[in-house]
């Protein structure tokens, strides 16, 4: 389960470094305007998800990699959040 948000964190960093053409991700990580307003639709869409009971898994799939874009897209490295995450656990 963990390998597969290690992939996508991966992915992102690969593709910032390497930018493949035509590449929905590098357009992601290179338009921080379109970034986040990927990240905010996903969100809503996944809130009226939610509460009509409808496409759940699908809408927070696209969160957690339209987050993790962003993240990336604006250098808030994941180790940064977990550690942060480490920190309020009691």
């Amino acid at each position: 389960m963990l390998s597969t948000l290690e992939s996508l964190f991966k992915l992102a960093r690969d593709r910032k470094n390497n930018p493949v053409s035509g590449s929905y991700t590098n357009k992601l990580l290179s338009d921080k305007s379109l970034s986040k307003d990927k990240v905010l639709e996903e969100i809503n869409e996944l809130i009226e998800a939610v509460e009509n009971n409808t496409n759940k898994i699908h809408e927070a799939a696209d969160v957690f990699y339209h987050l993790i874009m962003y993240l990336e897209a604006n250098n808030v490295k994941i180790e940064d959040v977990m550690n942060e995450l480490e920190k309020r656990r009691k």
